[in-house]
């Protein structure tokens, strides 16, 4: 066993608004020989995901906030390279939280062992196979309790997390999936690649006037990547006990004032609905489950994806501030 310098990224400043690199700085982190129990990852993808401007923030939330002057973490699958931990040999594939670097070492216990499948990347598991995917389906089944014919709107369609809610939709018996994305491209893409019955370009008009006119019998269940216009169009629309599912609010993460609250709120009361935010944190037991009905669907054909890869953990936040542009389609992953 032997020493290693591992390149890492910190942050160094809180940002006020938008981030900015130099907000973060590269560092080189070095590691002695392995204490028992330990293992040596070296990453092969890196996950940058919205959740991560929240904990740049110094502020309370379901996730504590990233510490000035260290290194920052997130989901990443890597190899073991060098092992004293008996459970993880070298060459195993592993999940963990240790992003943000290229070389990890530390507890086995903070590892998972998942198997390679042929032909299919390891950055999958970060996607539409780990985390995204599964938020997709938590969303739509443990939250939004989805019903076979339902009409399901979801913000933020061509990113991560929306391309995979919008094929586990249909998958799952909704009627008829409409969703938003921010460009030309990206709304041929919902609609051609993805499944997506109808879909817009949140910049062309406003929003309320655009999801009306493709829902003209309402929504019965509101994915919400985005907050703010999508929420507040979604509750015009919103059938008699429907439910919102609300998982991100990108729209206000990098606001520097408190944005105003939607002026039909009344809606809730009127049509009967019920809201309800989620973290996966919650719903970890759901995670056999998903990862069954996933595997069955991926094998079967029935899964699209798009990755925006980025190469070199230098680049880490050129790809994170990419992603909170809207610059990515599916999922923006760091290859190390």
């Amino acid at each position: 066993m032997s020493a290693a310098v591992s390149t890492q990224i910190q942050l160094v400043r809180r940002p006020k608004g938008w981030p900015e690199p130099e907000d973060f700085r590269i560092a080189e982190v070095a590691y002695g020989e392995l204490a028992p129990g330990q293992v040596r990852v070296a990453n092969s993808f890196l996950s940058v995901d919205p959740y991560m401007r929240g904990r740049m923030n110094d502020a309370k939330s379901y996730i504590p906030p990233f510490v000035l002057g260290e290194t920052m973490t997130g989901g990443a699958v890597g190899r073991v390279v060098e092992s004293a931990a008996e459970a993880l040999p070298v060459g195993s594939v592993v999940l963990h939280q240790y992003g943000w670097r290229d070389l990890v070492q530390e507890d086995a216990a903070g590892f998972t062992v998942v198997p390679e499948i042929p032909g299919v990347p390891l950055s999958l598991r970060l996607g539409i196979l780990g985390m995204t995917g599964m938020t997709g389906y938590v969303g739509l089944t443990a939250i939004a309790d989805l019903q076979p014919g339902d009409t399901v709107f979801v913000s933020g369609a061509a990113g991560a997390v929306g391309t995979a809610t919008g094929q586990i939709a249909k998958l799952l018996g909704a009627g008829r999936v409409i969703g938003s994305a921010g460009s030309p491209e990206k709304v041929r893409l919902l609609t051609e690649k993805y499944g997506y019955d109808a879909a817009f370009n949140y910049k062309d008009a406003p929003v309320r006037q655009q999801l009306k006119a493709l829902a003209p019998e309402g929504v019965d269940v509101f994915f919400d990547n985005v907050g703010g216009d999508h929420l507040e169009a979604a509750l015009d629309v919103m059938n008699r006990d429907g439910r919102i599912a609300a998982c991100g609010a990108i729209s206000l993460y990098n606001s520097t004032e408190r944005a105003p609250g939607p002026d039909n709120l009344a809606k809730v009361i009127q049509q009967s609905l019920t809201i309800k935010g989620f973290t996966l944190g919650g719903y970890t037991h759901l995670r056999e489950e998903f990862g069954t009905r996933m595997a069955e669907w991926f094998g079967q054909g029935k899964i699209a994806y798009d990755e925006t890869i980025v190469d070199g953990v230098e680049h880490a936040v050129d790809a994170f501030l990419d992603m909170m542009r809207g610059k990515n389609t599916g999922k923006m992953i760091v290859r190390v």
